[in-house]
């Protein structure tokens, strides 16, 4: 009897691990394959799309799918302006997130729970059903309404055209509304919940105040966390289409001008010496080119990051 319930305990050991080993070669096959296709796609010349039998190796390693989506990509002015936009916006997304997180996580006030619940909201609402009211609001920016108090006592408004500009994404990070703001607020609030209160004591004993408290204890012991959150604004912002379509018109961030390399191809005049047919057939390793070189940043930002943002993911409630 004893022998029987051991060996159904080895058999349901066995179907779990063979279930999850399934489950996890499933996940890493969807993750994996489209990186392998493009850097598979990206390096074949206009010999291997003619050739039948070159699946993934290409026979005549070309450089010349990089080159062309490089130039109608625009790539170099493309990517200042990603990184014009970016980095300024992440350091002042993650700096009002670390704020907020705190006061939600260490201040006990009237309108906590309230106000969490409308930053819950945010998270769930998609960007699409207030991006147009956004519009509006940077094309005749009032300065928060003074410009339209102005306007009252001078009969003309004081107002500023922010779009094609950095501007709005900058306002936006600073004020806590930024691309995911409220999820990286969320995670910082579970993150800091879990520091031990004697900490906050001992610093008040030693005549720390609130900020004192935050910038000499819980900042330091947050480093991996302030990793994480960075990796993740920065991957959101360097992909986003959404808002960098909307506010410029015509100098375009990478994921913008990488959404249009498709259109791009058909208009633009940078064919490399190619004939209009051969265009055609170099299409797909065009285009997988443009989104390698797209996410190549990227891939050498977690490279280096890698170990805080693991960390990160561990301490900050993420998982678990």
């Amino acid at each position: 009897m004893d022998n029987m319930k051991m060996m159904s305990k080895q058999r349901k050991k066995r179907i779990n691990s063979l279930t999850r080993a399934l489950f996890l070669i499933g996940i890493g096959f969807v993750m994996v394959y489209p990186v392998v296709f493009m850097l598979s796609t990206a390096f074949k010349s206009i010999f291997d799309v003619y050739d039948p039998t070159v699946v993934w190796l290409p026979k005549y390693f070309s450089l010349q799918p990089l080159s062309l989506a490089g130039q109608v990509l625009n790539y170099w002015d493309s990517i200042k302006t990603t990184i014009g936009i970016t980095l300024p916006s992440v350091v002042l997304q993650v700096a009002t997130a670390l704020l907020a997180g705190y006061g939600f996580a260490r201040f006990e006030f009237k309108e906590n729970k309230l106000l969490f619940g409308l930053l819950i909201f945010t998270i769930i609402v998609p960007p699409q059903a207030y991006i147009m009211p956004l519009y509006v609001s940077f094309g005749r920016f009032d300065y928060f309404g003074i410009g339209s108090l102005i306007g009252q006592i001078t009969g003309k408004p004081l107002t500023t055209n922010l779009l094609n500009t950095n501007t709005p994404f900058y306002l936006q990070a600073v004020l806590g509304a930024g691309i995911r703001s409220g999820l990286y607020i969320f995670i910082i609030r579970q993150f800091f919940i879990n520091i031990p209160n004697e900490l906050e004591e001992a610093a008040m004993i030693d005549g720390c105040g609130p900020l004192k408290t935050f910038l000499r204890i819980m900042l330091p012991n947050a480093v991996p966390l302030i990793a994480t959150i960075s990796v993740f604004s920065i991957v959101w912002y360097w992909n986003d289409f959404v808002f960098s379509s909307i506010f410029f018109t015509d100098k375009f961030p990478i994921s913008v001008n990488l959404t249009f390399l498709n259109s791009l191809l058909s208009t633009s005049n940078l064919t490399g010496g190619l004939s209009s047919q051969e265009l055609v057939f170099l299409k797909e390793p065009i285009l997988a080119a443009g989104a390698l070189i797209t996410i190549l940043p990227l891939i050498i930002l977690y490279i280096f990051a890698q170990r805080y943002f693991t960390e990160g993911i561990e301490r900050s409630g993420i998982v678990g």
